[in-house]
């Protein structure tokens, strides 16, 4: 029996000339795997257990240290998978330089998408939980991969987004700012209006609303006269940035109410056009 089971162990299931890999070399293999797996389950459970439950370091940090413990292992797995099937790492680079720079070429998007993922994980610029705007794009940021990170935006969309655009593009990262974040509403009334009277209803409007912050205490401006009104700019602080957009449109639905019960127009664009009649009879 232990003959069959050494023979059985010993088969030869892959060869080209000298190299050959046996069933015992995929036994090998499987048990690395396995062990490369268990490891990270365990590094990761005691983390969460000892360490991330006192609340001592934020989820964004938390997942990104988690994120480099797995690929360190998995990297070291690879490794000893090569030694154990009998590959030379060296030899290997050596023999296919010209093949990586040429896939390096073809992929060289793809390698700044993975160099700039492992740059978001040390850097931790933007980490799981920000609320971050890239272009027009807002979202919260759900995962931070290797290659590509997951945000979900404010219609419970999930985009992905390759890592370099969080390296090259211009991103405004919300949840930096711990502090109050001020926002402002432009509007232009009649001039029929009175300006004091605009003031004291805009303040109103913003005042009553919960998410709008007492301190700073919000404030009118009277930006400039415009041909069609006078312009007007409300300003007014929150915490509140992920539903800034919803919270500006309640303020507005109030506005134009308050407007209609204080008799405050909203004025349309208008021209004024003047005819004038020529005698032709005068010109002949």
């Amino acid at each position: 029996m232990i003959d069959n089971l050494k023979w059985i162990l010993e088969f030869t299931i892959f060869k080209i000339k000298d190299y050959e890999i046996s069933v015992f070399d995929l036994f090998i293999v499987v048990f690395i795997i396995i062990i490369s797996r268990f490891l990270v389950w365990f590094i990761q459970k005691v983390l969460r257990k000892r360490i991330f439950s006192k609340g001592t370091i934020d989820e964004g940090r938390q997942f990104a240290f988690l994120q480099l413990i797995k690929y360190f292992v998995y990297l070291i797995a690879i490794l000893f998978t090569f030694q154990a099937l009998g590959i030379s790492i060296s030899l290997l680079l050596a023999g296919s330089a010209a093949l990586l720079v040429g896939i390096g070429l073809g992929l060289q998007q793809t390698f700044n998408d993975l160099v700039s993922g492992l740059i978001l994980l040390f850097e931790g610029s933007v980490r799981v939980g920000d609320i971050i705007e890239i272009n027009t794009l807002i979202g919260r940021v759900t995962a931070i991969g290797i290659r590509t990170s997951k945000v979900e935006t404010r219609d419970n969309v999930t985009i992905i987004v390759p890592n370099s655009k969080f390296i090259v593009d211009n991103v405004i990262n919300w949840s930096h700012n711990k502090k109050l974040t001020r926002f402002s509403i432009p509007l232009t009334t009649s001039y029929r209006s009175d300006p004091v009277l605009v003031k004291q209803t805009l303040l109103a409007c913003v005042k009553q609303h919960r998410d709008v912050a007492e301190k700073p205490a919000p404030l009118v401006r009277f930006q400039d006269f415009s041909e069609n009104g006078m312009k007007f700019e409300l300003l007014f602080w929150t915490y509140n940035v992920w539903r800034i957009e919803s919270l500006k449109s309640e303020i507005r639905f109030s506005i134009f109410k308050m407007f209609k019960e204080n008799n405050i127009r909203i004025p349309y664009p208008q021209r004024d056009l003047h005819i004038r009649k020529t005698d032709d009879t005068s010109e002949q």
